[in-house]
This record gives C-alpha cells, structure tokens and sequence, in this order.
C-alpha cells in the first residue's frame, strides 16, 4: 500500500508541474493600440437574476469599444422574477443594440438551447458568451479584438476570477477557481487544452455552425463551453487559443451555500464521462484518488503507526503541490496568498470531491430551479 501512495502522489506532483510549466509557456498578451474591427455578439442566457442583473448592465454600460461593431443578446430562460424588466429598462436607456429574446427548448440543456437560439438571432461573426452573475472589465472587446486581428482564431477563451467577501466559502471558491485556471491555462501552454469557461469564450459563428454546435451533446444539460471546445480542437487543432491578460478576466459571483457548490460540481462533474478527451479523464480519475487518499490516510497513520513519517510527509507534499499550483495562478490575478491561510483547502476539498462523487451516483442533481437526471 505504501508503494501505491508513493506511485499516486508522485504522479499528482509529477502532473501539477507540468501544468506549472504550461501555464509559464502560456505568454502574456500585450494588446496594441489598433483600429477596431472584430464585431461581435455578446450572449448572456439569463434565469431569474435579477439580484445580479443591475451590476452586470453597469458594466456592460461602460465598454470601451465602438457601439456599432457590438450587440448585446440577453436570453430569457423562463424567469420568474423581474430579470426582463430590468433588461427592458435598460435597454429604452442604452446608446448601443440590447436585444431581449425568449429560450426555445429542444433539448435536455437550456443554456445550450439558449446560446443557439441567440445565434440564429445574432448580427456579428464572432459570439462572444458571459453568464448575467459576472461583471466584466471595460476593454473586455478592445483586447478580444486586438487578439483576434493578430492571431489566426478561431475559438479565444478568457480568464475568469471569483469574487470573494472574504468569507470562509467565498475563499474556497476563490482557491479553487484558481486551481482551475491554472490546470487551464497549463494545459494550453501544453498545447493539449483541457478546460475553458463560458463565462469568458468566443469563438466565430462560421465555426460554431461548421462543427454543428452543441449537437451530439446537448442531451446533457452542462458543458455547453468543454464540449464545443473539443469539437473546435478537433476541427481547428491550431486555431484553439487562451487569452492570457489581466485585462480580460471577467469576475463571476460564488455561490451562497455548500449545497449549492456540491451540485455546481455536480453538474460539471455530470459530463466527465461523455468527454472524449482521455487525458481529461485520466487527470479526473488521478485528482480523484489523491484527494480520496487524503481522507483515508488518517487511518493508515492509526493503524501503521511506525509508517506515519511517510503519511505526514504524503500530507505535506500534497499541501505544497497544491500550494505552488495555486500561489502563481493567484499572482497572474494580482492576489497574495499566505500559506498558513491556504493549509485547510487541501482537506476541505478533498471532503468537497467525495461529496460530488458521492452525489453523482444519485443520479440526479438540482441547478436553478430545475432538477436534471444524469445522462
């Protein structure tokens, strides 16, 4: 069992460094001043948010880029609230095009069916999608095109931060939002892109339509932005690219509670299966036993007592891994994080994937409202 821990650490470790690499390989992108000319459609698929309404439309409001080379296509899933008559108000107020258009169901995944619909209703050759919780930096579409006019693209994805009080939940959310975008942005630098987010992603519209869009996938209800990912890399193997600047995250709101961030995970965790990437798969599986291992270590350490030098020094090594993979993805986000602060995520997480695994064998999950069946 020992040889089994040793073998499984070292690979984590072995992995997480090459992911370190990647993310140093990915360089920054400096944006020149040019003239404009990328137009494009932005997508916002909305669901009772009118809490975070307001402050997206405050954003959106001061973009830095011409009114004519953009729109706006906000798309109604069935909202119970007074998310549209929000977005009504503010577009009678706006200087540039603000559409408001109703979902059409056709499949078992309503923010693909969303992002479809406001496709066929878009002007623009390149589709650019945020989420209605996120805010988004005012030269968000200045650096997009700057990029796109000096990079043959066809599918550009962003950087995206949680927001944080400084709650104890908020903080985790914080963290592990950065372990994702390392692994991310790792794995561009590896040239083998594994994550993106839709929360910051364009891509052309010729494109989308080439590959047939969500088709093939849209019977499961997430990964509208993972699974159009790999149809592009498939299609356009170098024309899949990561935008690395500060001056394109968007910032998203973290869920209130734990309940929700096990069935957010859930809902992510729903289509690891139907990926067809297998270094995706292997890395899920391989993050799955290191962090199960941590749980069940404390018991190796009771009942192996002589051997608990080298269980305290897996623990240790776990934590510093992490540690490193986290701290430089923190300091691309302009964050500090002190490690004494950062030596309970390691554990909490670990209790967040068993949670998540554990979940998914119920066979169905709860997300906005809406309770799906797992695929």
């Amino acid at each position: 069992m020992i040889w089994g821990f040793a073998i499984l650490f070292t690979s984590y470790f072995i992995c997480m460094v090459a992911f370190i690499l990647g993310f140093k390989k990915t360089k920054v992108f400096s944006s020149e001043r040019i003239l404009s000319k990328t137009r494009f459609s932005v997508i916002i698929p909305f669901r009772n948010e009118a809490e975070n309404l307001p402050s997206l439309l405050k954003t959106i409001a001061k973009l830095n880029y011409p009114f004519e080379l953009f729109e706006i296509i906000f798309v109604n899933d069935t909202s119970e609230d007074n998310s549209e008559a929000i977005i009504a108000a503010a577009i009678e107020k706006s200087k540039f095009s603000i559409k408001l258009i109703q979902n059409k169901r056709v499949s078992n995944s309503p923010k693909k069916d969303a992002i479809q619909e406001a496709i066929k209703n878009s002007n623009f050759e390149w589709i650019i999608t945020t989420d209605a919780d996120c805010e988004l930096p005012k030269n968000w579409l200045n650096v997009f095109d700057s990029y796109i006019q000096q990079n043959d693209s066809i599918m550009v994805c962003g950087p995206v931060i949680y927001k944080s009080n400084g709650s104890f939940i908020d903080n985790f959310q914080k963290l592990d939002g950065f372990s994702l975008q390392s692994i991310t942005i790792g794995s561009f630098g590896l040239n083998i892109p594994l994550l993106n987010n839709g929360a910051n992603l364009a891509y052309r519209k010729d494109a989308f339509l080439k590959v047939n869009g969500f088709s093939g996938n849209d019977h499961i209800a997430s990964g509208d932005d993972i699974f159009l990912l790999e149809k592009m890399k498939k299609h356009f193997p170098d024309r899949v690219h990561f935008l690395k600047t500060p001056d394109v995250i968007v910032s998203t709101k973290p869920q209130p509670s734990w309940r929700n961030v096990i069935n957010q995970r859930i809902r992510w965790a729903s289509k690891t299966s139907k990926q067809k990437n297998t270094t995706s798969i292997l890395l899920g599986i391989l993050v799955f036993l290191v962090n199960f291992s941590v749980l069940i270590i404390p018991a190796f350490m009771v009942f192996d007592f002589e051997n608990i030098l080298f269980y305290t020094s897996l623990f240790f090594f776990k934590i510093i891994t992490d540690y490193l993979v986290v701290r430089q993805t923190a300091l691309f986000f302009d964050e500090k994080i002190a490690f004494w602060k950062f030596l309970w995520q390691p554990f909490v997480y670990s209790f967040i994937v068993l949670a998540v695994v554990l979940g998914s064998f119920g066979g169905n999950y709860s997300w906005k409202g809406r309770t799906y069946e797992k695929q």
